[in-house]
């Protein structure tokens, strides 16, 4: 049987909700940093291609970026932990401060 108090909920879910937070809040502004740089990058590409410097592989390229992701899922889908049940219960109130604060730091940043 599992002895969880109301305090040790209250503390998971609130140092889950500032952790998620902070993580939310930075995850948008990298996201943003590296949707710029992407960005830049593909102008470049376009400009160099424009002067006959640079020949791209458009549809390669994006072929590439399509495989990463299908792998990527199948990847996560394969591991499965040995008891789910279990697991899910005892990362409840941590997950649920966690996305939480990471949707509000999100939106805030």
């Amino acid at each position: 049987m599992v002895d969880i108090g109301l305090q040790q909920i209250g503390l998971e879910l609130g140092s889950g909700a500032v952790i998620g937070g902070l993580i939310g809040f930075t995850a948008k502004k990298v996201a943003k940093i590296v949707a710029f740089l992407i960005g830049l990058e593909l102008a470049l590409f376009k400009f160099l291609e424009s002067q006959s410097i640079l020949t791209v592989d458009w549809n390669r390229l994006s072929a590439g970026l399509v495989n990463a992701s299908t792998a990527a899922s199948d990847a996560a889908t394969a591991n499965q932990p040995p008891s789910v049940v279990m697991s899910f219960l005892s990362i409840i109130p941590v997950s649920a401060g966690f996305t939480g604060g990471f949707f509000l730091g999100f939106r805030k940043g």
